[in-house]
């Protein structure tokens, strides 16, 4: 999870500077406050059952989903404005995949503290009804007792939702849990969609 944050805090450095507030500086360096004060509060697994600890992972989870969202708004101006930071195809995939990597992430931030209430309450109470369902949870029998997705889980839901625009594995089961799949889904289609399209326009050129 750590080394997943850390990719996202560097991810607004890698990018054009305006497809983040603050040219890259203001979202990563937020990110990177925010990760020291979880680590500092919970060095363990930063799971721990506490309204602070909690406070400061929606917070993180705030700021990813803002940077990725503020990417994402900027790639689609620069694509359907013509603009010079998509007009090569080198530039256009680049951008695209560092947008795409962005979403991915924010989501399975968002997946993981939004599933039966955030991973504090996940690692000490068995949640009869979570928000999503795992393929352990509906053949226990293909999981060791008392299995619980961990964040990887998570990042693996965000990746295949991105790609496949839609459920895999992985069911939701909540009116929350799937709003907030159809918005990921929709996004990931878009911005994808456009991108495929630009490329297309800019090598026939």
């Amino acid at each position: 999870m750590v080394i997943t944050l850390l990719v996202a805090i560097a991810l607004p450095f890698l990018m054009p500077s305006q497809f983040s507030p603050g040219n890259g500086w203001g979202v990563g360096s937020v990110e990177a406050i925010l990760l020291v004060a979880m680590l500092v509060t919970d060095p363990g697994r930063i799971d721990a059952r506490s309204t602070k600890v909690r406070a400061i992972r929606i917070a993180m989870i705030c700021v990813l989903v803002i940077g990725a969202a503020w990417a994402t708004i900027a790639l689609i101006v620069d694509i359907v404005d013509g603009g010079s930071k998509t007009n090569s195809a080198g530039k256009l995939l680049l951008a695209g995949a560092l947008v795409f990597t962005y979403i991915a992430i924010a989501f399975a931030f968002l997946y993981w503290e939004l599933d039966s209430g955030g991973p504090g309450r996940r690692a000490h109470v068995v949640v009869a009804h979570p928000d999503f369902a795992f393929p352990q949870h509906t053949s226990p029998d293909l999981a060791p007792p008392g299995w619980r997705p961990v964040f990887l889980d998570y990042l693996y839901l965000g990746l295949t939702n991105s790609i496949a625009f839609s459920p895999t594995d992985v069911m939701p089961l909540t009116r929350p849990a799937k709003a907030a799949m159809a918005l990921h889904s929709t996004v990931a289609l878009a911005t994808g969609a456009l991108v495929i399209a630009r490329a297309i326009n800019v090598l026939k050129q």
